[in-house]
């Protein structure tokens, strides 16, 4: 393979480097004519998210395909090489393989197992296409990366817990409620991470969201983004009633929900479940309200926790999505050995009819046409059966892709083949 990546990510560069590295969605396409325009390569494409920016290319040598991405980039984005090359990383061969698999499994994003990271890399893929800039190898590489995520999505459970606040708190409230259809949605404030919370719970079936706040107009802004409705304040005992989750994050100083007040409320739901996020810093809800029979009470520390937790089970299963990225490695490796193998065994027997016909040629004199034709025949077996056993030595060396690679240069130069043949 004779593509090179060089790139930068959440993990080698900081946010101002980030973000000054960053193509936006209309620059990509004049970005990638200038990669093949200026710098000569035959293929090419960009991947720039929030926190990461790849280019790939192919030219004609990887030593001087890397230096001239890393031109590209300082002169595209008008930053000093001395800026970059310390943030900068770049991968040739099967590192660029294990790379862009794990790129695309979500092994290499600050969350592991995040869904976003798949799009990113199939739109810049079309891009790339759309703009023609792309061939053989990356018309190879990413249709299998993307079977490689498909397969880690399917054989791990490295995406199935929540790991934010906001999809903790959907993933907890179907603990309680079970189906969430239906389920009413009370936001006492307007903070933005309440706002976020309400979102998940919304988009997960929840019908309906009433908002509350000190300041009315604040609680309308919110209500208008989600189609809600305003509940004033004083009011918000009988909206507690009505309602089924309570998302709370006020600026209030102390408890703006105690245990009176919600054993009321508790009373006149006749017991129904109450599911209470309290995401406010300082707490907004008297931690004693945990203490009312079916009052589900959750903190930010405590959300914080779930979320910890299921990062942990996500790394646990990161480890059995290694585990199938090193297997898909090897088996994109051998799919290119078996497909770079065609050309040099067309090429192999091409060379070894042309020494039998040439041998032959001498003493075609001595021949009639019949006994000619006979031996050419016969000649002609012998050089296919001469190069079957050759590639039959390549093939089992599969395992060993280095190993492979000195026998297929020791075959080329014995029988001086040009693949091109």
């Amino acid at each position: 393979m004779d593509l090179v990546l060089v790139g930068l990510n959440h993990k080698t560069a900081p946010i101002e480097v980030r973000e000054r590295v960053a193509f936006t969605e209309t620059a990509i396409p004049d970005a990638l004519r200038c990669l093949q325009d200026d710098f000569g390569f035959q293929e090419a494409m960009i991947v720039s998210t929030c926190n990461r920016v790849e280019v790939f290319g192919k030219g004609s040598d990887n030593g001087t395909a890397v230096e001239q991405i890393k031109e590209f980039l300082a002169r595209h984005h008008q930053i000093g090489r001395s800026l970059l090359d310390d943030h900068l990383y770049s991968y040739m061969k099967d590192d660029l393989v294990r790379h862009v698999f794990r790129v695309a499994s979500s092994l290499d994003s600050m969350v592991p197992g995040e869904a976003q990271i798949l799009g990113q890399l199939k739109t810049a893929f079309a891009t790339a296409c759309d703009e023609g800039v792309t061939g053989t190898e990356l018309c190879r590489l990413l249709p299998h990366a993307f079977f490689v995520a498909k397969r880690v999505r399917n054989e791990t459970k490295i995406a199935s817990s929540a790991v934010s606040i906001s999809s903790v708190a959907v993933e907890l409230a179907r603990k309680i409620f079970g189906d969430l259809d239906g389920q009413k949605v009370l936001l006492i404030g307007a903070g933005k991470m309440s706002e976020l919370a309400a979102q998940s719970l919304l988009k997960s079936g929840a019908s309906k969201l009433e908002v509350t706040n000190r300041t009315l107009s604040k609680a309308a802004i919110v209500a208008d983004k989600f189609n809600g409705s305003v509940v004033p304040f004083e009011q918000m005992e009988t909206a507690l009633i009505k309602s089924d989750i309570v998302i709370v994050s006020t600026g209030a100083k102390e408890y703006v929900l105690n245990p009176d007040v919600m054993d009321r409320v508790i009373r006149k739901r006749k017991y129904d479940p109450l599911f209470v996020i309290d995401i406010s810093v300082p707490r907004n809800v008297n931690p004693e309200v945990n203490e009312i029979e079916n009052v589900f009470l959750y903190d930010i520390d405590d959300l914080q926790s779930v979320v910890e937790s299921n990062l942990e089970e996500r790394a646990k299963e990161a480890a059995s999505a290694e585990e199938i990225i090193v297997q898909e490695v090897g088996n994109f490796s051998n799919i290119l050995s078996q497909r770079n193998l065609g050309p040099l065994v067309k090429s192999l027997r091409t060379r070894l009819e042309t020494i039998c016909l040439e041998e032959l040629g001498r003493d075609k004199g001595g021949l009639t046409d019949a006994d000619y034709e006979k031996v050419q025949r016969i000649m002609l077996r012998a050089a296919h059966r001469i190069a079957h056993p050759l590639m039959m030595e390549i093939k089992k060396a599969q395992s060993n892709p280095s190993q492979q690679y000195h026998k297929v240069e020791m075959i080329r130069e014995a029988f001086d083949l040009d693949d091109s043949e």
